[in-house]
């Protein structure tokens, strides 16, 4: 649950930085607070600091990986453009591609059920089902079936 609720955090993050022009820390520091003083977080102190943590190394990752994620879903983008697709339908996939590309500490189909999670509550109706087609494509290409 909390790695589920540090990707809602990064999400948001990505957005409130392409939407407002704000730095990774100051994006990630101002929703981890909402979201704690929220009382989003019911964990420990300890819990909530490996949650910002958490939240961190995917906002980084996908800033410093942001050029390579965009040329590679443009490759499995059929009929789109990564800068036309919505605000939030892009950060979710650039968080899923980091996921599934430059980090091995989560499972592809792991990371992909999470991305569709999350285009279901942060994006339209189908968001979802475009979110699946683009990674499912990306996932095949990149981890052929033996």
């Amino acid at each position: 649950m909390k790695r589920r609720l540090a990707r809602e955090i990064a999400v948001q993050s990505l957005y409130q930085m392409e939407m407002n022009e704000v730095t990774a820390g100051d994006a990630v520091n101002m929703l981890v607070d909402e979201v704690n003083e929220e009382n989003e977080i019911e964990a420990s102190a300890a819990d909530v600091s490996r949650i910002d943590e958490h939240v961190r190394e995917l906002v980084n990752g996908v800033t410093e990986h942001k050029a390579a994620i965009d040329d590679m879903l443009q490759h499995y983008l059929t009929g789109w453009q990564v800068d036309r697709l919505s605000r939030v339908d892009r950060q979710i996939l650039r968080l899923a591609c980091l996921e599934l590309v430059f980090r091995d500490d989560v499972p592809p189909k792991a990371a992909i059920n999470e991305a569709i999670e999350l285009a279901k509550h942060f994006g339209t109706e189908e968001s979802g089902k475009f979110v699946n087609g683009v990674l499912g494509r990306l996932l095949q290409e990149i981890k052929p079936k033996a």
